[in-house]
């Protein structure tokens, strides 16, 4: 069984608009993977570091992540 992570949201928000090209709200929703895809790729060549904006925007439920303010 997963642990789910706890995230804050507003914090997740602000690094993603500033720091989204590099994965590190990735980081922050202890998705490390991805976020080192998101790094190398420099945020899906712009278009992943749009979405990922929009999904946590409106606090999208990822797996294992839960939403704190």
């Amino acid at each position: 069984m997963a642990k789910t992570k706890k995230a804050n949201w507003i914090l997740t928000l602000v690094m993603s608009i500033f720091f989204g090209w590099f994965g590190v709200d990735r980081f922050i929703m202890g998705k490390v993977g991805t976020g080192l895809l998101k790094l190398i790729t420099f945020g899906g060549f712009g278009i992943w570091w749009l979405v990922d904006i929009i999904l946590i925007a409106t606090k999208y439920e990822f797996s294992e992540v839960k939403w704190v303010e």
